[in-house]
């Protein structure tokens, strides 16, 4: 997708940060050494987004920009290199879908086309009815449960057809499922349950190596 496609076309006329904002954004310039304030260019884009129904309009890269006193070009950089940030409108639900190797290798062509089939879109569009659009990313960095589709800012782990089905059931009845893995998996314990210390007390398990070893020392 070229940058252009991701900038929207219909752009507001102005774009100022909310009073909540702008003493966030102090507090967030304060953090940096004199000189140095390019470095919150991340946050006060994210700041943008959030207020401005989850995407950045032009208007506010030229204020950050201003506040940052930055080239406007290096704020749009910064914005067109991050697919977290949206330079155009997005659904209610901002689906983002990993599809690199360790999700693919578990299964995340049918998440895709669980969502493909419910809403015929593809990576950069947005469904018919408005709510859903749908981002194809790079990893998610939680690949021990993949495969993995970021909603908004919660993870959904652990995804088949039929899992993804009911995340977007839920999604459109406005009362998503619990944030995690779907299998209900703890961190990045196996499928299958928690194996190490499953029984016993800490210090209590007894290996093949411990023992011969006690059969030694008999």
């Amino acid at each position: 997708m070229s940058i252009e496609d991701r900038i929207a076309s219909d752009q507001p006329n102005s774009f100022a940060f909310s009073k909540e904002n702008e003493a966030e954004i102090k507090r967030i310039i304060a953090k940096y050494p004199k000189g140095r304030q390019a470095s919150a260019v991340m946050p006060l884009l994210d700041l943008a987004q959030r207020q401005h129904e989850n995407w950045i309009p032009m208007k506010a890269i030229e204020l950050i920009a201003t506040t940052l006193d930055m080239a406007e070009i290096r704020v749009l950089e910064v914005a067109t290199f991050y697919t977290m940030f949206n330079l155009k409108p997005v659904g209610k639900y901002f689906l983002q879908a990993c599809t690199t190797t360790p999700c693919w290798l578990r299964g995340s062509d049918e998440m895709m086309r669980a969502i493909k089939d419910r809403y015929q879109i593809s990576s950069g569009q947005t469904s018919a009815c408005g709510r859903f659009s749908l981002l194809e990313v790079e990893c998610l960095g939680a690949c021990v449960n993949a495969p993995i589709l970021q909603v908004n800012d919660d993870f959904y782990e652990d995804l088949d057809y039929q899992s993804t089905s009911a995340l977007l059931d839920s999604l459109e009845a406005d009362a998503p499922l619990a944030v995690g893995s779907v299998l209900g998996r703890s961190g990045s314990e196996p499928t299958t349950g928690a194996t190490t210390l499953a029984t016993g007390k800490p210090g209590k398990a007894v290996t093949g190596a411990t023992k011969k070893r006690s059969k030694a020392n008999a």
